[in-house]
């Protein structure tokens, strides 16, 4: 179903995927947008046990509504873009992955995901991040993406 990488000596292991994406800041989420068009945003995540984990503001969001329409998705991370101009080369760490994203609605898994970013950006105010979220309660949706394929890529 999933194509085969064509550089397959620049593949990674499965763990080192996971390194990468444990590593990364930020990823590129890519939707079945409107008419037809790719939609593709840049977004914060964290990523725990094969799931991809977002937040969303608005439920009625481009990237959220596109998600309801098609929920098969793919999304992008790079932690390492050196560019060798002298050897006409780049260093690079990547991943793909490709899923289905599920917008979270039991309070349980909501508080799990958000609580799962929040502490990878603010791990040392783990619980003040679960009290603003609390407070906030409501006013955010979460998105687990279970991951179907997944390729790491690196290159020197």
């Amino acid at each position: 179903m999933f194509r085969k990488m064509r550089l397959e000596s620049n593949m990674t292991t499965k763990e080192d995927a996971e390194a990468i994406l444990h590593e990364a800041k930020n990823g590129v989420l890519a939707v079945d947008g409107d008419d037809g068009y790719p939609y593709a945003v840049p977004l914060s995540f964290a990523y725990e046990k094969g799931k991809i984990y977002f937040h969303s503001t608005s439920e009625n969001s481009h990237k959220m509504e596109s998600i309801r329409k098609n929920p098969k998705v793919s999304f992008c991370v790079i932690t390492q873009d050196h560019i060798l101009p002298e050897a006409f080369n780049t260093l690079y760490r990547s991943v793909i992955l490709f899923g289905t994203a599920r917008i979270l609605t039991d309070d349980q898994e909501i508080e799990q995901g958000i609580m799962t970013i929040v502490k990878k950006y603010s791990g040392e105010y783990a619980e003040e991040g679960k009290a603003y979220m609390h407070g906030e309660w409501g006013n955010f949706c979460v998105v687990e993406i279970d991951i179907e394929h997944m390729t790491g890529k690196a290159g020197s």
